[in-house]
């Protein structure tokens, strides 16, 4: 009984030795900074679209205390006429809405499912403020791509693939 009693607890030590590591080497693939690749939609007839067309800019930093934030823009945007952004107008306002998406908060890393967690603190899309969102992800070649379901542009109804490259 003694026996295997000691031999069940070295297994559990071993497996939890073994997760930890997993989950070290997982933080360290996806700390640091990276760079907007490409956003393409998928609309729920299989039509696909560029919302930020080519070429899109953006970053994604995540740090080892659990903290992220994303910038999201239009590789082309129009200047504000005015050079005020609080005199622009309607148009240069959708313009500047629709050409850029951010947020930042917390986010964890369900390593076993391949899913990164987004809670989503403060976002330029309010609908999004105190959310948590899930996105399956998949790295490759220094990419990462992960799959938002619930998009700023469509909601449920638009998946976006989002790949981002580590710099």
């Amino acid at each position: 009984m003694k026996k295997s009693t000691t031999i069940l607890f070295l297994l559990l030590a071993l497996n939890t030795a073994i997760a930890q590591q997993t989950k070290s080497v997982m933080k360290t693939e996806i700390l640091g900074s990276w760079t907007l690749v490409s956003v393409e939609n998928i609309n729920s007839d299989g039509t696909k679209n560029l919302p930020y067309d080519v070429n899109p800019k953006g970053i994604l930093f995540f740090d080892g205390k659990g903290n992220y934030a994303i910038e999201i823009y239009k590789n082309e945007r129009p200047k504000i006429i005015s050079g005020d952004k609080n005199k622009c107008t309607p148009e240069e306002n959708a313009s500047i809405v629709q050409g850029s998406n951010t947020h930042f908060g917390e986010y964890e890393i369900d390593e076993t499912n391949k899913i990164i967690i987004f809670k989503i603190k403060t976002a330029s899309f309010p609908n999004w403020e105190g959310t948590i969102q899930k996105r399956s992800y998949s790295f490759l070649n220094n990419e990462l791509k992960y799959v938002v379901t619930n998009t700023t542009q469509g909601g449920k109804s638009v998946t976006a693939e989002v790949v981002w490259k580590k710099l």
